[in-house]
């Protein structure tokens, strides 16, 4: 779409905030300058790089997209839409990056550098929940926006939450709710299930919410083992459950630790045994296609969720791809989706406030609601800044016809059944004024 094109686009009524709010002063106030900086804040290195390069891949795509270069991509689909295709409020984005390295200190000192010295007005990315706590918990303190990348705790929005800080993914509640029908008509109702569990924030909470889900069903825990993140070789852990009366393996991990742990389990024989009279299963509660690539044929048949998959053909997520394909020559993973239209939505809401200032901002984003950007109508739920859409359901490809043909969609989990009462998990989003 380029500047100057936007007679096509549908428009939003802006929504109107005080004079009041205007007239305050925040940090990062672009004043009379031509343009304004975001900061990408992804994991370049360490175990989850891969999401981390689809993640920058994304924004510099939406940051050609807002500034009206290129075909706009979701800007022709989103609605409502206040974007015009000439930058935001005719500033034409600029931004910086930062290397997370998934590791929270790393990734704080990334961002506070990007706000500090860079004049970062919004901070977003990120592929591990650990990060997104403490970088959210950062820009609440500075008075900062941040647009969640990869989070799939349920503390990010539950008792971490922040009121600087919003989320598009989904979570480890709804990868629970979404899969626990799934697994009963599959597996059954009687099975004996051994977690492995990445040691901190997300995988807790992942193990939490699959196990609620399973023992609900009548599936008895035999064992939750925590691990490393980043530790390689999972040969140590995976050599008890062969004799832990366990017929089902749950891999609470994530990019190259679920490569590196489903690629172990299928070599130590795993998917091969028949235990309790029953064909011994994998289950992988959250992966994506870029970790379907790394794990290869080990993938084939194994059950999980995700948040996005570029097979998806509602014009939001086809208008993507087909940006995205004409960009790198490759379709895009959930996480370039993900912080591509977390980028977008937010230049939306400055535009839709009318202003850079973070309050008047976020109060337009809380409560919103929008449809054309993949997974079909979506909200950012007021009370938690929590998005809620339809979850995908899927398996690993059994016969691909690609390389990237990976995953096919078992279902497609509505809104209604993985949504949740705010109160389960606590927590307060703060103030909209912070002190700076």
């Amino acid at each position: 779409m380029k500047a100057g094109a936007a007679s096509g686009l549908v428009l939003a009524t802006p929504t109107i905030f005080s004079s009041k709010a205007h007239a305050a002063g925040f940090r990062n106030d672009p004043g009379a300058a031509k343009s304004v900086t975001f900061g990408f804040n992804v994991p370049q290195t360490g175990a989850y790089a891969d999401e981390g390069a689809d993640e920058l891949r994304a924004y510099k795509l939406a940051v050609k997209h807002i500034n009206g270069e290129g075909d706009g991509g979701m800007l022709n689909t989103m609605k409502p839409l206040s974007l015009k295709g000439n930058g935001v409020l005719g500033k034409k984005v600029e931004y910086v990056t930062g290397d997370t390295q998934t590791k929270s200190d790393a990734a704080r000192a990334s961002a506070k550098r990007m706000i500090e010295k860079d004049g970062a007005l919004m901070i977003t990315g990120g592929s591990s929940s650990g990060v997104a706590v403490a970088v959210q918990g950062l820009c609440q303190e500075m008075g900062t926006i941040f647009m969640a990348g990869l989070t799939h705790s349920n503390d990010t929005t539950g008792k971490d939450k922040k009121r600087y800080g919003f989320r598009h993914f989904f979570n480890a509640y709804m990868s629970g709710a979404a899969l626990g029908p799934v697994l009963e008509k599959e597996y059954g109702k009687e099975r004996r299930a051994y977690h492995l569990t990445a040691d901190y924030t997300w995988g807790w909470t992942q193990e939490e919410s699959i196990k609620n889900t399973t023992e609900a069903l009548g599936w008895q825990t035999v064992n939750t083992v925590r691990t490393p993140v980043g530790a390689g070789d999972f040969s140590q852990y995976i050599t008890p459950v062969l004799n832990s009366g366990a017929d089902v393996l749950i891999l609470n991990h994530y990019g190259k630790d679920m490569i590196n742990s489903l690629t172990q389990a299928v070599q130590f024989g795993l998917r091969d045994k028949q235990v309790n009279g029953k064909q011994f299963e994998i289950v992988v509660p959250l992966f994506s296609r870029l970790m379907a690539q790394g794990a290869g044929p080990n993938i084939k048949g194994i059950l999980g969720t995700t948040n996005w998959n570029w097979s998806l053909t509602d014009a939001g997520s086809q208008a993507f791809v087909k940006s995205f394909g004409a960009e790198y020559g490759f379709p895009p993973s959930m996480a370039a989706h993900t912080c591509y239209v977390q980028a977008l939505l937010y230049a939306n809401a400055c535009e839709m406030a009318g202003t850079f200032n973070p309050i008047p901002v976020i109060k337009a984003l809380e409560g919103f609601k929008f449809d054309g950007m993949g997974n079909g109508a979506t909200e950012y739920r007021a009370s938690d800044h929590q998005c809620f859409k339809s979850v995908l359901v899927v398996r690993g490809n059994e016969n691909p016809t690609s390389q990237f043909d990976l995953l096919d969609v078992v279902q497609e989990v509505p809104r209604s059944q993985v949504e949740y009462d705010p109160a389960i998990f606590g927590g307060e989003l703060g103030p909209y004024e912070v002190a700076m």
